[in-house]
């Protein structure tokens, strides 16, 4: 299912990158549906390594992990 194109990317992180709002709509919806599709956004960052970053960081912050990763899209679970 995280690999599937079925799950739809349902929360954007802009150039602004990681903000309050980004965080509490993830942790909203992983409280609700347990697997959240992100993606980040052209300019959100300059490169793998800190696309991996964010990712990671976006996991740490919300108690979720990072399940999948390709690109610039991440899937994350909440148990």
């Amino acid at each position: 299912m995280a690999k599937s194109d079925q799950l739809e990317i349902s929360v954007r992180i802009g150039r602004s990158g990681i903000s309050e709002a980004v965080l509490g709509e993830l942790s909203e919806q992983l409280d609700k549906r347990r697997l959240v599709k992100v993606k980040a956004n052209r300019g959100a960052v300059r490169g793998s390594s800190e696309r991996a970053e964010l990712f990671e960081g976006l996991a740490a912050a919300t108690n979720s992990m990072l399940v999948f990763q390709r690109g610039n899209v991440a899937v994350f679970w909440f148990d």
